[in-house]
């Protein structure tokens, strides 16, 4: 075996999996990850754990995958990781733990992200749950949102002794994980249903059909219902648009709805209470995994579709694997054009969205080039759908119901960098809620902090 290049993981064939909506990547079996975990070069210096988020000690697990011992890499992972099987699945591995492996330098890093998967698979089909407190302490935490953060903060502290309860809006536990990202990248059923039922086996409790603000408030959960303290988790839901002409228009869906409504509500399904609109001709508006997601879902849904992106490819924020699934799978680029009108007929439904060419020009606050309009450079593409995935925000609801709870002009909460904590005495925050919106892995690594900060504030 060739130890500079990685063990190829098998996947679906792209032309097959384009009509379904079952698992891209198959994984690896026993002997492919045994095989992929001797490349690990177990570095003492290990920089790979200093690139992951929720710090887990990745040539432990690797050093236990490459001997068989399956079950012990088990134990290693979820000492670290509540969701080690979400985590292999959706995680940029390539800019966190293996863009720092060392192994990388001289050739490809070790597919870190495949070993987490298939750890936790294991783990899953032979029954193993994470370890349990072995004391209960008398003290009640409530957690806001069943997300990836909120998951990780209750399992952490469920793991300490306290008494944690999640309070949840929607009718099914998972957040992101449920409504955001389709089953093709992340199977429900098998894998985030087992993974939230690993953190009820901790103790954790999980209450639906809560919206905190409405249902009950913060002040209220703190001082009628006796917690003493609290997480909010609740991500960031809100979609933004551009506030170009035609938004408005029949056949127009935030990326956010039109995940929800094919993720949550399984609108794919033609016997659904809830079935989406299959359009002949989809624009996606964004180059982000959301856009990605929500232009592999409109495909699957038997849409011919373009991404309309204002940068190159080179600037595109989704992960290289994404792009590189979406373009296998038949998804056309346009590249370095930006919408200026979406147009209709004389309904109010889409007929075509009009966009201008751009070049790069000087780089903005970000670093990346700024775009710029090509004069007389107008187009129209013919589609009688438009998916807008521009990123999303936090809704205010929780912190215009909550006494003493900064957020700042992002409506974003103000919450400590290290613990999480608020300008509320007891309350701490992370996650899309307090970073506006980001990955799985850097929601988990909040969660897993403010885990941290609360068993302190707690413990005084």
């Amino acid at each position: 075996m060739d130890m500079l290049k990685k063990v190829p993981v098998r996947e679906q064939d792209p032309v097959k999996r384009a009509g379904n909506f079952e698992e891209v990547c198959l994984g690896y079996n026993a002997e492919e990850a045994m095989a992929e975990a001797s490349r690990c070069l177990n570095c003492k210096n290990a920089m790979c754990i200093k690139g992951c988020p929720v710090s887990i000690n990745i040539p432990a697990f690797i050093e236990q995958v490459k001997l068989g011992n399956f079950d012990k890499a088990y134990d290693i992972l979820s000492e670290s990781s509540a969701l080690p099987a979400v985590c292999g699945r959706v995680c940029p591995q390539e800019s966190q733990c293996e863009g720092k492996c060392i192994r990388g330098i001289k050739g490809e890093p070790v597919s870190i992200g495949k070993l987490e998967r298939f750890v936790a698979d294991w783990a899953r089909e032979n029954g193993r749950k994470p370890q349990g407190a072995t004391s209960k302490k008398d003290k009640k935490v409530a957690v806001i949102g069943s997300g990836p953060a909120g998951l990780t903060c209750a399992g952490d502290l469920a793991k300490m002794g306290y008494d944690v309860t999640i309070f949840e809006a929607l009718h099914q536990p998972g957040g992101v994980l449920v409504y955001g990202i389709p089953e093709f990248r992340l199977p429900k059923e098998k894998v985030v249903a087992k993974e939230i039922e690993n953190v009820r086996s901790l103790g954790v409790k999980i209450e639906t059909n809560v919206v905190v603000g409405k249902s009950v408030t913060v002040d209220e959960l703190m001082e009628d219902e006796g917690f003493d303290a609290v997480f909010i988790g609740s991500g960031a839901g809100l979609p933004k648009f551009m506030g170009i002409p035609g938004e408005n228009a029949n056949g127009v869906f935030s990326a956010n709805e039109y995940l929800t409504r094919s993720n949550l509500m399984k609108a794919f399904d033609e016997n659904s209470s809830t079935p989406i609109m299959r359009a002949k001709k989809v624009a996606v508006v964004g180059g982000g995994n959301v856009a990605m997601d929500a232009a592999r879902t409109a495909l699957r849904l038997g849409a011919e579709v373009h991404v309309v992106y204002r940068r190159s490819e080179a600037e595109l924020p989704a992960r290289v694997e994404e792009v590189h699934h979406a373009k296998e799978e038949g998804i056309i680029f346009n590249l370095l054009s930006n919408p200026t009108e979406i147009l209709t007929d004389e309904n109010g439904w889409v007929n075509g969205i009009k966009c201008i060419k751009m070049e790069l020009g000087e780089p903005d606050e970000s670093g990346r080039r700024s775009p710029v309009e090509i004069p007389g450079s107008e187009f129209v593409l013919d589609v009688d759908a438009v998916i807008m995935s521009l990123g999303t925000s936090p809704n205010p609801l929780i912190s215009s119901t909550t006494k003493g709870l900064e957020i700042n002009k992002r409506k974003c909460i103000v919450a400590e960098e290290e613990f999480g904590k608020t300008s509320k005495d007891g309350v701490y925050a992370g996650g899309d809620a307090v970073t506006g919106a980001a990955t799985v892995i850097l929601a988990m690594g909040a969660g897993k902090a403010a885990a941290k900060g609360i068993d302190q504030y707690l413990s005084k």
